[in-house]
């Protein structure tokens, strides 16, 4: 990645321009060029493609928001936040304004994310080997399509099997913006149910396109492990199970025989995909990364998420998740209760984990009443096994059974609140579909772009 590291940034600098300027500029400004002009080589359209990954991993999303907001928004009898700042306190207390700062900055990421995706596919013809330009194509379209998805989920109300989901989701963009007059045009909100259906067409075509293996990069199997995921969402369970199989039976990952492996190695088998990290570069050490909002450990974090010991208490006594995962701080803020899954700057961060496919296939074959793959309590023995985690097996697991080993294997991962919703529970006093559990459109998007329409309750 290092070799187009100085491209990379320049066409991201260009991009970044054009997507965030102020409409208030009349004039073109003399020191940029047009984000048309600025890939010229297949070597160009690869750098675009590291930007992309250099933007997902980035504080605003999979560095950090995308898994502390999930995780804040449903903080109820579950963690809370104790820091100075105000964006992730008022997330965490439901109390969040039109101008709150980790909506802002999560929404202008996200859609930097997909302006870049869509800018290497608006030029994948500069790609002359086949092989390289459906690896390309597959990429930007997983990205675009995780963005959307993660984008929706946050700032709409949630998807319901039950109903048609015409409430109102998030702009659906499927062209690059290349010059100002591109940046100068007002998308309107796509439904939920538009939303969704692009994202799974986008990833499904990504399945096609993609490589088995991709090195640290996104592959045909971490397309079908979202697929998964986003099917999951939407109740569509067979779906869910034909694409959490696909991912298992591909036979490239494996539970780690120690719980935190996933956490303090890199790259290992029990990762799906991971934000790849080290220490000149990562997500943060002060006002970004997990380790910083996470931990307490002396010199690391600034120990904001504390855990809450009525959660901790449901895990079994002897569950070595409870032991390993979480422990009373002795640095910032000594004696609180923290999360042992992001201690340091530098990890990689696991944004899917096969330990997700199995329960989800578990799941799913519990819902439709099947064993594809393999019996439910075989999927739960990979995820709770004696060496694992010392408790043994569940003879014949029912549904609760599996969506407690959801609950207790996937905590801090920033899947809570996406949980709640699709169960319809609830997060103390606010049900799944309250208003109050769903970000606020940006108010500068808002300023900005007269064909949005707000949340309820903003």
């Amino acid at each position: 990645m290092k070799v187009y590291f100085l491209k990379t940034c320049f066409i991201i600098m260009v991009i970044a321009l054009l997507t965030g300027c102020d409409k208030k500029l009349d004039q073109k400004p003399q020191q940029t060029i047009d984000a048309a002009n600025a890939l010229v080589t297949a070597d160009d359209i690869e750098s675009a493609m590291i930007g992309c990954y250099s933007i997902i991993a980035g504080g605003q999303l999979y560095g950090t928001n995308l898994n502390s907001l999930p995780e804040l928004l449903a903080s109820d009898n579950y963690c809370s936040w104790r820091g100075t700042f105000v964006g992730p306190r008022q997330v965490a207390n439901k109390t969040m304004l039109r101008d709150n700062s980790e909506a802002s900055r999560t929404w202008i990421a996200g859609y930097n994310a997909i302006n870049m995706a869509n800018t290497v596919l608006d030029n994948l013809g500069l790609v002359t080997s086949a092989t390289q330009k459906s690896k390309l194509e597959g990429e930007a379209l997983c990205i675009r399509a995780i963005m959307h998805f993660e984008l929706v989920r946050l700032y709409a109300l949630p998807f319901d099997p039950l109903v048609s989901n015409s409430q109102l989701g998030v702009p659906i963009i499927t062209k690059s913006t290349k010059t100002e007059a591109d940046a100068f045009t007002y998308p309107a909100r796509n439904t939920v149910n538009e939303v969704y259906n692009a994202v799974i067409a986008d990833l499904t075509a990504a399945v096609g396109k993609l490589p088995t293996a991709n090195s640290t990069r996104i592959d045909r199997f971490v397309a079908q492990a979202f697929l998964a995921r986003v099917y999951l969402q939407k109740a569509d369970y067979a779906n869910a199970l034909t694409a959490a199989n696909a991912v298992i039976s591909s036979g490239k990952y494996q539970m780690n025989a120690a719980v935190l492996a996933a956490f303090t190695n890199k790259g290992t088998k029990e990762s799906v995909f991971e934000i790849q990290q080290n220490d000149q570069n990562n997500a943060g050490t002060s006002n970004d990364g997990l380790a910083t909002f996470y931990s307490s450990l002396p010199g690391v974090g600034r120990a904001d998420i504390r855990m809450n010991t009525t959660f901790l208490n449901i895990y079994p006594a002897s569950d070595l998740r409870r032991s390993e995962w979480y422990y009373v701080g002795t640095g910032a803020r000594p004696g609180n209760l923290y999360c042992g899954k992001w201690q340091s700057f530098s990890q990689n961060i696991p944004v899917i984990r096969i330990a997700e496919m199995y329960l989800i296939r578990a799941e799913t074959n519990l819902r439709l009443g099947s064993n594809v793959g393999a019996t439910p309590a075989a999927d739960i023995a990979q995820v709770r096994n004696v060496v694992r985690t010392s408790l043994t097996p569940i003879a014949a697991p029912v549904l609760n059974d599996v969506l407690n080993e959801r609950r207790l294997e996937l905590a801090f991962e920033g899947l809570r609140i996406h949980d709640i919703r699709r169960l319809k529970s609830a997060s103390g006093a606010f049900p799944w579909n309250d208003a109050k559990l769903v970000l606020p459109i940006p108010q500068r998007e808002m300023d900005a772009n007269k064909s949005l329409v707000q949340n309820p309750g903003y």
